[in-house]
């Protein structure tokens, strides 16, 4: 295949680098590697790349890194508590901060989801739902209750659970069937609600889509419905208005759990804490991940509601295991470390708050682009949005080369498919939000 080799035009000294060996994810690899996009320094709102030029982050990163780049307070954190200690197996064993961090967690989850099970992604934290999922039920003697009801364009992850959930066809065709007994709902991304920030008028009653599947499959066979809140990865649909409600209504009618995906969401992107406050609706469990440690250290958890967390652990005999469930590195110490330091920043700057205020400014910006060449849809909730850009005839062709000239234009974002997703970090200020719009405007007419 060729030898790609590659060299850092700020360090004219330093050898080249070998593009061969890593084989980067979600990536055309070959495509890259003929045309790579580096980044060597980020700081705040911004990347640099190789050439000294700053790049804005209008994506945070993959929408982690919610506080800005490379926060010194978090740094020192995790270099602190290296050399206090640097590991320690979290079973049986234990170390203070893994339970002040999931103390301070609690303090801004919704209701009694007080209860937070430590996981080291997204995709660990999903799989890590289910199987709470699945105890849960054998617990209060409901072991049929095994199926999973999901939805089209949905993202969890990529274990072979969170695959089995999602509705992405690309993340599932190549991996055969994959964990059984999962079916999809319809996805709410309607035509009625294009060009709509906030919930849309259009698409409530397709949270019935529940209760058809309760009565093909039998409310006994289901174990829990997940849902993101705003689908995230796919392209930021915001749920239609009352349609979460519903399937809060439904899941309590027939003793199912409802699980929030909120990797995504979570910590301030939608003006609260979790998207769950954002709607008003409280799901049973609510999973974490990416602005958790400000993606300083990979982390992701659970929360789980008390009444869910106390039925598994009351079944199990005394001295027994409750959940034969974790992680290497479930809890680490460097993890807590950096999530307590994050934590700190989102409270003393106020971060929720700030984002929160800068929402309204950012939605008139975003949706202005609606004349622009090429634009066919903008939805968005909080500080996050999607542009949608005309299909080419070949799907997701044109939003690789839009994210391609974005960068090269000084702007960072990630696309899935024809989408342009943007969720900046919430320390932005109006003037990054103006460079963001300009930018995407002028980079949308050389499509």
């Amino acid at each position: 295949m060729g030898h790609a080799e590659f060299k850092l035009r700020d360090h004219p000294k330093a050898s080249p680098l070998s593009l061969d060996e890593y084989w980067m994810p979600f990536t055309p690899n070959r495509d890259f590697k003929s045309d790579p996009k580096i980044a060597v320094r980020a700081e705040g709102m911004f990347y640099w790349n190789d050439r000294g030029e700053k790049i804005i982050d209008a994506s945070s990163g993959m929408f982690c890194v919610a506080a800005g780049h490379s926060r010194k307070e978090i740094a020192e954190a995790v270099h602190q508590q290296l050399l206090e200690l640097d590991y320690v197996a979290p079973f049986l064993r234990a170390h203070p901060k893994s339970f002040e961090f999931a103390s301070r967690i609690a303090e801004l989850t919704p209701g009694d989801l007080n209860r937070i099970f430590f996981a080291n992604s997204g995709s660990e934290a999903v799989d890590t739902a289910m199987k709470v999922a699945l105890a849960y039920h054998n617990a209060r003697g409901q072991a049929g209750r095994t199926m999973f009801v999901s939805r089209e364009r949905a993202y969890h992850g990529v274990n072979f659970g969170g695959v089995a959930l999602s509705g992405i066809i690309s993340n599932r065709r190549k991996f055969g069937p994959g964990v059984p007994g999962v079916v999809h709902m319809r996805h709410t991304h309607l035509k009625e609600n294009f060009f709509t920030w906030g919930e849309g008028a259009h698409g409530k009653e397709l949270a019935e889509d529940l209760t058809r599947f309760i009565n093909l499959y039998g409310a006994e066979n289901i174990a829990a419905c997940f849902v993101e809140p705003i689908a995230g990865s796919t392209g930021c649909i915001v749920p239609p208005q009352g349609y979460l409600k519903r399937l809060r209504e439904i899941c309590d009618q027939h003793g199912i759990l409802l699980v929030f995906d909120e990797v995504i969401t979570g910590f301030g992107r939608t003006g609260e804490p979790f998207a769950a406050q954002s709607f008003g609706v409280t799901p049973d469990l609510m999973t974490m991940a990416k602005a958790l440690t400000n993606a300083a250290q990979p982390m992701g958890a659970v929360a789980v509601s008390e009444r869910v967390h106390d039925t598994i652990v009351s079944a199990a005999p005394e001295n027994a295991i409750e959940l034969f469930h974790g992680y290497t590195c479930s809890a680490h110490p460097a993890a807590c470390a950096a999530g307590l330091a994050t934590l700190d920043i989102y409270k003393k700057e106020g971060l929720f708050e700030r984002g929160k205020a800068l929402a309204p400014y950012f939605q008139e910006a975003i949706m202005s682009l609606k004349d622009a060449r090429n634009v066919t849809d903008i939805r968005g909730y909080g500080m996050f949005a999607a542009v949608d850009v005309a299909s080419d005839g070949v799907p997701g062709r044109r939003g690789y080369v839009f994210q391609k000239k974005l960068f090269d234009n000084g702007l960072n974002l990630k696309t899935t498919g024809d989408s342009a997703l943007l969720a900046p970090p919430l320390i932005a200020e109006r003037a990054h939000i103006d460079t963001m719009r300009d930018i995407l405007r002028r980079t949308l007419d050389e499509l």
